[in-house]
């Protein structure tokens, strides 16, 4: 296993006040008119590191686990952290080293799910689209489980087990036609979505899996959507499941575990989603009380832990006032912070260090310097600010990093873990150089 290198402690203040929270982040306060994260000062990671840079909380990661594991106390459970919310090898550790599994979604996050020393039979793997390599790649590996999204796929993995003296363990994603009521962008379980096979069409599918010499049936497997804040979706969707289970297993094919999926949201802009051990308390409620309580249960949370972790520290460059509106110019940008550009999604901006005794701010757009008029991290934040000011946009935790990219040829941020009061560079700022490395220029 890679671990996970340790820093000289950043000194911290001592005999400060009692520290005011950042509303969504539990391990991130003001102390001393400036933002910590756990006990290391934001201002002086941006010092060391320089912006626009991401900050995670590690004790809030596990925080947000452990309401997960009170919530399965007792119980037959899997956790396996859907990593495409946020795949940095040093925090896809700290959930394996707690306990947790990992959920992938590519042959690449296979690679990162062994690099960080995941077993691999606490991997599944999702997604509607597995090439023919990733799948031997998986088998060769030994995972625990394919979750299989139609027909078509369970022909073809049978295909490649049996071309590798293999038999490959699925479970069936079933589309229960469920409505997340979340971002159309980001919900799964309706009929209109790729993902899973159609309930009405999941007995049949489950029979042609059986019948194939390649393929060995372990479970059922549902997920209806992300940044989910009721449960009423989860109550329905699991009852729909248990109908198919119900069905499934008369027919002569055993289900030995039940994936429940992710997708609980978390707080963004006053949403109030319910803890994960109170949504838990309540969908084994259910399950008891349709005799599945004790079967093998398996789901995949991702925003959930890393979300509010998550922070990106970003310098004002330059205030741009006019008759209509007025911008604020950062130095990060839609390439750092895809969400608000492909969802309109919300993320408070809050100071670094604020400015005491000052009038209200006024109405700023926050934009970075990226050539796109979609290339906005806030509009309309009232804030008071100067030029050379540094920023913290919150909940950067979960869909950032993992979404970012070199538009531009603007390098991807670098990436520090803290732990108490200790801050861990997980990974390096992205030059052009970097960038270059696998590109070749034409011949003279």
């Amino acid at each position: 296993m890679t671990s996970v290198p340790h820093s000289a402690p950043i000194s911290t203040a001592h005999g400060a006040p009692t520290p005011a929270s950042v509303p969504g982040h539990p391990h991130c306060h003001y102390r001393d008119g400036e933002l910590w994260v756990e006990a290391v000062s934001v201002t002086a990671l941006a010092r060391a590191h320089g912006t626009p840079l991401f900050v995670y909380s590690q004790a809030a990661m596990l925080q947000a686990l452990a309401a997960y594991q009170r919530g399965f106390a007792g119980r037959n459970a899997t956790i396996c952290y859907a990593m495409k919310a946020n795949s940095a090898l040093a925090i896809l550790q700290t959930f394996v080293r707690a306990g947790c599994g990992l959920d992938i979604v590519s042959g690449g996050e296979l690679v990162r799910a062994l690099r960080a020393g995941v077993d691999p039979a606490k991997v599944i793997f999702s997604g509607v689209g597995k090439t023919r390599t990733e799948m031997a790649q998986a088998l060769r590996a030994g995972i625990g489980c394919f979750n299989v999204e139609s027909l078509a796929e369970l022909d073809v993995l049978n295909e490649v087990a049996l071309s590798l003296g293999l038999r490959a363990p699925v479970s069936l994603r079933v589309n229960p036609d469920v409505d997340a009521r979340t971002h159309p962008y980001i919900s799964t379980g309706l009929k209109d979505n790729k993902f899973g096979v159609a309930h009405d069409q999941a007995l049949a599918a489950y029979r042609h899996a059986a019948g194939l010499p390649g393929l060995q049936v372990r479970g059922i497997d549902c997920h209806i959507g992300s940044q989910i804040t009721e449960v009423a979706p989860y109550l329905d969707a699991m009852d729909r499941v248990l109908d198919l289970v119900d069905a499934i297993e008369g027919a002569g094919i055993p289900i030995s575990h039940i994936d429940f999926g992710g997708g609980l949201g978390i707080q963004y802009h006053g949403e109030t989603p319910p803890a994960a051990d109170a949504l838990w308390q309540q969908l084994l409620a259910r399950l008891d009380a349709r005799g599945y309580g004790q079967r093998h249960l398996m789901i995949e949370p991702g925003r959930s832990l890393v979300g509010n972790a998550g922070i990106c520290v970003t310098e004002a460059l330059y205030l741009k006032p006019g008759e209509e509106k007025n911008f604020l110019i950062v130095d990060a940008a839609m390439n750092d912070l895809p969400r608000p550009a492909m969802y309109e999604a919300y993320h408070a901006i809050v100071p670094v260090q604020p400015r005491a005794g000052q009038a209200p701010g006024k109405l700023w757009d926050v934009v970075g310097p990226v050539c796109e008029s979609g290339d906005w991290l806030g509009r309309d934040r009232s804030l008071n600010v100067q030029a050379g000011d540094l920023l913290a946009v919150c909940s950067a935790g979960a869909y950032c990093m993992s979404m970012a990219s070199n538009y531009n040829t603007r390098g991807r941020a670098a990436e520090v873990l803290v732990s108490g009061d200790e801050a861990v560079v997980i990974r390096q700022r992205e030059t052009a150089e970097d960038q270059l490395l696998k590109e070749q220029t034409l011949p003279d």
